[in-house]
C-alpha cells in the first residue's frame, strides 16, 4: 500500500505539471538537478532558503505558491541527492502540516493557490492548473485521493523537527549565509564556485592561506580597526571628529557611516561580522576538502563560542553583523535589518530557533578552544601577539608560517641596523642587550614609592624638575599593582620577531629566547587579562610618544574574547630569562655613570662590529685610548687618582692664597698662551670664581662616573672580561661610598667635575645647562626613565625605599618595613 503522505505529495506535484507518481523522488538525478537550476536553485544553500521561506513565521502569512514550489523542491532535492530520504521526509512532514493548518480543505488550498498566482501576475498555464485542480478534487470526491482528514491522521504519527539534527550545532551559524541542509559540506552541490569565490573575494588559494585568514578573523578581523576608530571618536569633540573625517580621504563614506552610528547612539559593536564569516570560510574549506570535517567544525564552534561570549541572543548577533556589513560596504544598512533577517529570526523551522546560549555545550566549546590553542601553541605566536599591538598586520601570520618576501627582509634588516644597531655578526647573543630587567625594577620601585608618597623632592641643586615630568612620575602610583616587565618585554618581543624576519639569525637560538620570554611573562602575569591590564596601565603612564599611546589597542585585546592573547599557550616551562639579570648592587654600580651613559638598564654585553668600531673611535677621540692595555691603565688612574688629584695638587692650594691666584691669572692673561697654558688659565679662573662650587665640592664623582662609563665601553668592546669588569665596578662602588653619603652629594661632585675639567668651548653654557637638567631628572625621577638614581639606595646608605609588590625586582634587594 502506498504511503499516504507520499501519495498526497505526488498529487500536489501534479499542480506543478508533474505526471502522477506515487514516489515523487524517483526522478532521474541528472534531470532533477537540471530542473533545480531552472527553478533558480543552483546549489544546496539556496534550496535551504527556499524551504525556510515556506515557513516565514511571525505575523507574515505564507505564500501558498511558495509552499507548492517547496514541495517540488523537496522532491527534486531528494532525487538529485541533495537531501537524504530522512531529511526530505522531515521537511515534507512540516510542510504538509503547515498546509493543513492554514487550509481546511483541498478546495480552499486550490483557491488560495489560484489567488496567489493571480496576485503575482501569473497567467500562463492557468488552464492546465485548473484542470489539475479539478482532477485532484475529483480524486478526493471519488474516494481515490488522499483526503485532508487522512493526511492529518497520517501526520500525527510522523516524527517532527529533525531538519538539522544530523549536522554539528555550530553549522546552524552558517544559516546567516545559507542554511546547511546536510553534513558534511560538499563542493557540489553546496558551493560549486567556492574556489573562485575564495580567490576573488579573499585572495585565498590554498589550505595554509585559508587557515591564516580563519585565525585572523577569530583574533582580529576587520572589527579591530573599526573598534579603535570608534573608541577614539568617542573621546573627540565635534571639531576633532570633523577633522578625523576629512582626513579619511577615499574612506570618507565609511567614516560617515561610523559617525552616524555614534551620533544616533547606535551600539558601536560589530564583531559578529568577523565571527559569522569565520563560519562561512570554515564551511568553504570543508566543501573544498582543504579542511577535514572535524577541523572545519572546530573553527565554526570557536566562532560560536565567541558569539556566545559577546551576545545574549540571535537578534543582537544579526544587528552586530548588519552594522559590520554597513561599515564594510560604507552605507548604512540597518533600515533593512528586519526584512533581511526575518526568516532566520522568526521562522518556526529556522536553525536559529535554538537559543543562542544553548547552541553549544561546555564540552564542545572547550574542545574548540583546545583546537585553536593548538594552532597557536608554539612560542612564535607570543611574539605575534605582543608585536601586533604596534603592527596589527602581523596577525595575518598566525597558524602555518608563511614565507617572507625579500622586500620585507630588507626593511627589517634596515630597521635592525639603523634603529637598533644590531648586525648579524653579533648573532643571537646580541639581543641580550635589549632585555632590560633593571628598567622593570626601577619602574616598580618608583611606583611603590609614589603610592606611599616617598618619592624624592623635585627641587635639586641644579633646578626644579619640569611640571609635566613630575606629573608623569607621580602618576606611577596608578601602576603600583601591575608588574612593569611588560613595558620592556613587549619591545623585546618586537625585536625578536624582527630578527627572525631578517633571516640573518640562528632560528634555534631565537626559538630559545622566545620560549624564555614566554616563561618570564607567564611567571609575572598569571593570565592574559593581568598582562594586558598591566600593559595598558604602564603604557598610559609612559607612552612612547607624547599624546599618542597604545592604550586603546591594548584594551581592545583585553576585552575582545577572540584576541590572540586569550588563546596562547599560557604556561611556564622553565625559568630562564632571555638576558642576564644584574644584582641590585651591580645595577647601583652601573648607575654611578649617571648621565654620562644614560642607557645602562642591563648587564653590558660585547657588541657587534659596527658598534665596536663606533665605541673604539669614541675612546680614541675623547681619551686617546687605543686598546685594552691603555684602557686598563687609564681605569687604574681614574680610580686611584684621577682628575681629582690634579685639582688637589695644581689648583686647591690657590684657594689658600688669593693674591697668588690673582697674580697667576694676570700673568697668563698678559701673554700669549698655548693650548695647555690656556686650559690652565681657564681652570684658575674657575677656582677664582668657585665655579659650580668646585672649591667646596668633592670632585671624586667625576672620576668615578668616567671610570664606570669607560668600563662599560670596554666590556662592550670585549677589552674587559667579566671578571675584570666586575672588579672595576666593585672599586667604583667602594670609592663612591668612601666619598659620598647620598646621590645628591654625588651629583654635585659630578657636576662640579664636569664643569671644572671641561675644555674651553662656545657651547659651555649649553652643555652645562643640559647636564644640569639631566642630573635633575636622575635625582628626582622625573621623567621616570631619564635615569635610575631615584629608585636606588646610594652605596652604603640606609635603605629608604618601599618594597615593590612584584617579583620582577633585582636579586639582592633589601628593604626596611615601614
Amino acid at each position: 500500500m502506498a504511503d499516504p503522505l507520499h501519495a498526497w505529495w505526488a498529487q500536489q506535484l501534479v499542480l506543478c505539471g508533474w505526471a502522477f507518481d506515487p514516489e515523487p523522488a524517483s526522478l532521474e538525478p541528472t534531470l532533477a538537478a537540471e530542473r533545480l537550476v531552472q527553478l533558480g536553485v543552483a546549489e544546496r544553500g539556496e534550496l535551504g532558503w527556499r524551504l525556510l521561506e515556506a515557513f516565514p513565521g511571525g505575523t507574515e502569512r505564507a505564500d501558498p505558491q511558495v509552499r507548492l514550489t517547496a514541495l517540488e523542491l523537496i522532491a527534486l532535492g531528494q532525487a538529485a541527492g541533495w537531501l537524504t530520504a530522512s531529511r526530505a521526509e522531515a521537511w515534507l512532514v512540516e510542510l504538509a502540516g503547515a498546509i493543513l493548518r492554514d487550509h481546511a480543505s483541498l478546495d480552499e488550498w486550490l483557491s488560495a493557490l489560484r489567488r496567489a498566482r493571480l496576485a503575482s501576475g501569473w497567467v500562463h498555464g492557468d488552464e492546465a492548473f485548473a484542470q489539475s485542480g479539478e482532477a485532484l478534487s475529483q480524486l478526493e470526491h471519488d474516494g481515490e485521493g488522499i483526503t485532508w482528514e487522512l493526511l492529518a491522521a497520517t501526520l500525527e504519527h510522523r516524527p517532527r523537527g529533525t531538519h538539522w539534527a544530523q549536522a554539528h550545532p555550530a553549522w546552524r551559524l552558517r544559516a546567516a549565509f545559507a542554511p546547511l541542509l546536510e553534513s558534511p559540506p560538499r563542493r557540489v552541490p553546496d558551493w560549486p564556485d567556492v574556489e573562485d569565490w575564495l580567490d576573488s573575494g579573499w585572495q585565498i588559494r590554498d589550505r595554509d592561506e585559508l587557515i591564516r585568514v580563519l585565525l585572523w578573523l577569530a583574533a582580529q578581523g576587520q572589527r579591530y580597526a573599526w573598534d579603535i576608530d570608534a573608541a577614539r571618536l568617542v573621546e573627540m569633540d565635534a571639531p576633532a571628529r570633523q577633522a578625523w573625517l576629512a582626513g579619511l580621504g577615499e574612506q570618507r563614506r565609511y567614516g560617515r557611516v561610523l559617525m552616524g552610528f555614534l551620533e544616533r547612539g547606535e551600539p558601536l559593536e560589530w564583531a559578529a561580522w568577523d565571527w559569522l564569516r569565520l563560519v562561512d570560510l570554515a564551511h568553504a574549506g570543508a566543501a573544498l576538502g582543504w579542511l577535514e570535517l572535524d577541523e572545519a567544525e572546530s573553527f565554526a564552534t570557536h566562532a560560536g563560542d565567541l558569539l556566545m561570549r559577546r551576545y545574549s541572543d540571535w537578534t543582537a548577533v544579526t544587528l552586530a553583523y548588519q552594522r559590520g556589513n554597513s561599515l564594510f560596504e560604507s552605507r548604512d544598512m540597518l533600515a533593512s535589518h528586519g526584512s533581511d533577517w526575518h526568516v532566520l529570526l522568526h521562522s518556526p523551522l529556522s536553525p536559529w530557533q535554538v537559543p543562542l546560549q544553548a547552541l553549544l555545550d561546555d564540552a564542545q566549546r572547550r574542545s574548540a578552544g583546545d583546537f585553536m590553542r593548538g594552532w597557536r601553541r608554539d612560542a612564535r605566536h607570543w611574539l605575534l601577539a605582543l608585536a601586533s599591538v604596534r603592527e596589527p598586520d602581523l596577525l595575518y601570520r598566525q597558524g602555518v608560517p608563511s614565507g617572507l618576501g625579500e622586500p620585507r627582509r630588507k626593511d627589517v634588516r634596515r630597521y635592525l641596523q639603523e634603529t637598533l644597531g644590531l648586525l648579524p655578526d653579533e648573532g643571537v647573543a646580541g639581543l641580550a642587550r635589549f632585555w632590560l630587567p633593571a628598567q622593570a625594577h626601577h619602574l616598580n620601585q618608583l611606583a611603590a614609592d609614589a603610592a606611599h608618597g616617598a618619592l624624592p623632592g623635585i627641587a635639586t641643586p641644579f633646578g626644579r624638575a619640569p611640571e609635566d615630568a613630575v606629573a608623569m612620575r607621580d602618576a606611577l602610583k596608578q601602576c603600583v599593582r601591575h608588574a612593569a616587565t611588560i613595558h620592556m618585554a613587549e619591545k623585546y618581543a618586537f625585536y625578536l620577531l624582527m630578527a627572525g624576519d631578517s633571516g640573518d639569525f640562528d632560528v634555534a637560538g631565537l626559538q630559545t629566547l622566545t620560549e624564555s620570554l614566554r616563561g618570564v611573562l607567564c611567571r609575572f602575569y598569571p593570565d592574559s587579562r593581568r598582562l594586558l591590564d598591566a600593559w595598558a596601565v604602564w603604557e598610559a603612564a609612559l607612552p612612547e610618544l607624547p599624546d599618542d599611546d597604545l592604550v586603546h589597542e591594548i584594551r581592545w585585546h583585553r576585552d575582545d574574547p577572540g584576541s590572540l592573547f586569550h588563546w596562547l599557550d599560557w604556561r611556564q616551562i622553565a625559568w630562564h630569562e632571555p638576558g642576564p639579570r644584574p644584582t641590585l648592587s651591580r645595577f647601583t654600580a652601573l648607575a654611578l655613570a649617571g648621565p654620562l651613559n644614560p642607557g645602562v638598564w642591563a648587564e653590558p654585553q660585547p657588541e657587534g662590529r659596527a658598534e665596536r668600531e663606533a665605541t673604539a673611535q669614541w675612546l680614541e677621540e675623547q681619551y686617546a685610548l687605543h686598546g685594552a692595555g691603555e684602557l686598563d691603565d687609564f681605569l687604574d688612574f681614574l680610580l686611584e687618582a684621577g682628575d681629582r688629584q690634579e685639582y688637589q695638587i695644581n689648583y686647591a692650594p690657590y684657594t689658600l692664597n688669593r693674591p697668588r691666584l690673582d697674580e697667576e691669572i694676570a700673568i697668563l692673561e698678559s701673554g700669549d698662551c698655548d693650548e695647555e697654558a690656556r686650559n690652565h688659565l681657564v681652570r684658575l679662573q674657575r677656582v677664582r670664581d668657585n665655579d659650580a662650587g668646585c672649591n667646596d665640592t668633592d670632585l671624586a664623582a667625576w672620576d668615578i662616573a668616567q671610570a664606570v662609563d669607560l668600563a662599560v665601553a670596554g666590556r662592550c668592546l670585549g677589552w674587559l672580561d667579566a671578571g675584570a669588569f666586575s672588579a672595576r665596578l666593585d672599586s667604583a662602588l667602594n670609592l663612591a661610598q668612601q666619598h659620598y653619603g647620598n646621590w645628591r652629594g654625588y651629583a654635585q661632585g659630578l657636576y662640579a667635575g664636569f664643569s671644572f675639567f671641561m675644555g674651553e668651548t662656545e657651547e659651555r653654557a649649553t652643555l652645562l645647562d643640559g647636564f644640569g637638567q639631566a642630573l635633575t631628572a636622575w635625582l628626582s625621577g622625573a621623567p621616570p626613565l631619564a635615569g635610575s638614581w631615584a629608585s636606588l639606595d646610594f652605596p652604603g646608605a640606609r635603605p629608604r625605599h618601599w618594597a615593590p609588590l612584584h617579583v620582577d625586582t633585582l636579586p639582592g634587594d633589601a628593604h626596611a618595613l615601614h
